[in-house]
């Protein structure tokens, strides 16, 4: 993004300064009126208990099944059942923060709301223009999501679950059925306060194995429509189906029908589906008609504008409960509401752009701005409904690092901590074995009995996976952090490995431009009882399962933050 001129930041200080004056001016005769600070002051603290009440809502407010849900009675409920508990004062001690946070930003906006930000509403309107070359409507990007999937892959297998309120996990819902979200159930949730929402929910155990292999059923049928899927999650993933459709003489809605369908049949679960010119608005469209539905929206400008002039920013993924509640305070609750306050937000984060050591002293600068130049960009591609379209599978990204983590009950006992480190350590190697990577610095993840999160780094001599190295580099952090915390109680504890180094071994074939050796079936001339597409679907899922996602992983009585 191009630097803001020097002369412009100048500028916009010294109207800074100037609006600083008057409005002190204005706090301190604001001040003289007898009774308003106590008022004040009551308003707030309601204020504060509705915002800590909506945090505690959790990050799947989103989730489908939620919208006809009461979410102010479920919110007071959370609020009473974890009221006084450690998480609670925890989230409470963040809440206050954000609030304090926001209070300066709003004071900033008032002064700002009082001079001329002509110069500022151009250069934002400049950006507005550059992002808007680069929209492209020319291809077809599907989201496909599996409805409630660890919940349907398990009422396969007890299909008397139908119509009753499930959820799978323990301490921690990882998903709910249906009929559990009219509660207001949903992911993340604490298994306690779930019981509270529905009294009959059941709980069942997590089975990885299950889930995983159905997975792979699903990204079988996903490989034939296109083969270079990228896979989001265990239960998700993209398709550009531009060349399909044309290849096939389909329109999208008929392919993604049709791809659904095969799914369904070859799995017995259903997927919901969002098709879009970029993965955005693919993404938001695939919550749109959910279970078991599809919606598209047109490839045409102006009605992508208007999908998004109504959309509240929480539907957009990216924007979670800290950005929305911020955004909220500033005016803005659809992202219809950024373009009318671009220039403000031009503002808050112009400093960026600025390596001035005037810009970086004032007072009102990078300090206290809201948001930073990628946020702000990000807002205005959200106005604009632009996205990526470039779809590749997930294991030609750079990956910046390899992690694990585990959730348990409260542990104080020294020794305890090691066998935990040592277990962790060994699953980390595991996962780097299989991104086929070592590291060069090792990050251990520790939270408190209290929620409080605190890393550790430390780089080592040389690249490291085996679990051996992994513990042994990492137990000198864990025992700094004994001393520097005596008695010290964790919830859960992680190992995360960064500046990774490739061990994939070269391809000398492909080097020389020789072409792969011919596999047994190819060389019989049959296939084993597949056709082209299945083996096309089979070599992508042996593709796919060598990249793995970041591990949570959770006991019966763990916490999903």
């Amino acid at each position: 993004m191009a630097a803001a001129p020097g002369s412009g930041t100048n500028a916009l200080e010294a109207k800074l300064a100037d609006a600083e004056a008057e409005a002190e001016a204005e706090a301190e005769a604001e001040a003289d009126v007898a009774g308003v600070a106590d008022v004040s002051k009551d308003s707030k603290r309601d204020d504060q208990h509705d915002t800590l009440k909506y945090h505690l809502l959790g990050p799947s407010l989103t989730k489908a099944g939620q919208d006809s849900v009461d979410q102010s009675k479920v919110s007071e409920i959370i609020y009473n059942a974890s009221k006084g508990s450690k998480y609670f004062n925890h989230e409470e001690v963040k809440d206050k923060i954000l609030t304090q946070k926001i209070e300066q930003i709003l004071e900033k906006k008032r002064r700002l709301e009082k001079l001329d930000l002509t110069r500022e509403v151009r250069a934002a309107d400049q950006l507005v223009a550059q992002l808007e070359l680069g929209r492209d409507l020319t291809q077809h990007i599907v989201h496909v999501d599996c409805d409630a999937f660890y919940a349907a892959v398990e009422q396969l297998d007890r299909p008397e679950l139908k119509d009753l309120p499930f959820a799978v996990g323990g301490g921690v819902l990882t998903t709910c059925n249906y009929v559990a979200r009219k509660y207001g159930c949903r992911s993340g949730m604490a298994g306690f306060v779930a019981k509270k929402l529905c009294p009959d929910l059941l709980l069942l155990p997590l089975n990885f194995d299950k889930y995983t292999s159905k997975a792979q059923e699903v990204r079988r049928v996903l490989a034939q429509y296109d083969p270079r899927f990228e896979s989001a999650s265990i239960d998700e993933a993209y398709l550009n189906i531009t060349e399909y459709c044309i290849e096939h003489d389909m329109t999208p809605q008929d392919a993604v029908q049709h791809m659904r369908d095969e799914i369904h049949e070859a799995t017995k679960i259903t997927v919901s589906a969002g098709i879009a010119a970029n993965s955005k608005l693919a993404k938001i469209c695939s919550n749109m008609n959910k279970p078991n539905g599809q919606y598209v929206l047109p490839n045409d400008r102006n009605a992508i504008m208007t999908f998004m002039r109504d959309l509240p920013t929480r539907k957009v993924n990216g924007i979670g409960r800290v950005l929305e509640r911020e955004l909220q305070e500033i005016g803005i609750k659809t992202c219809g509401d950024i373009y009318p306050h671009r220039q403000f937000l031009y503002v808050m984060s112009s400093c960026s752009y600025s390596s001035s050591s005037s810009c970086r002293e004032r007072p009102f600068t990078a300090q206290r701005q809201l948001f930073g130049d990628k946020t702000y960009e990000f807002l205005i591609m959200c106005h604009l409904g632009l996205g990526r379209t470039e779809i590749q599978p997930a294991e030609e990204y750079e990956r910046k690092s390899v992690g694990t983590e585990s959730t348990f009950r409260d542990m104080s006992d020294p020794t305890q901590f090691r066998e935990k480190l040592r277990w962790i350590a060994e699953e980390l190697e595991k996962d780097m074995r299989r991104a086929e990577c070592k590291g060069r610095t090792l990050v251990l993840k520790v939270k408190l009995h209290t929620y409080e999160v605190l890393t550790r780094q430390a780089v080592t001599p040389r690249a490291i996976c085996a679990a051996g190295d992994l513990y042994n580099y990492a137990l000198p952090i864990l025992a700094k952090l004994e001393q520097e915390i005596p008695g010290m109680k964790l919830r859960l504890m992680g190992l995360r490995c960064t500046h990774l180094v490739s061990t994939k071994k070269p391809d000398a074939r492909a080097f020389f431009g020789l072409r792969p050796p011919k596999t047994e079936a190819g060389v019989d001339g049959e296939s084993n009882g597949m056709d082209k597409r299945e083996a096309s679907g089979a070599a992508q899922e042996d593709t796919i399962s060598q990249v793995p996602l970041d591990h949570t992983r959770h006991d019966s009585d763990g916490h999903l933050d």
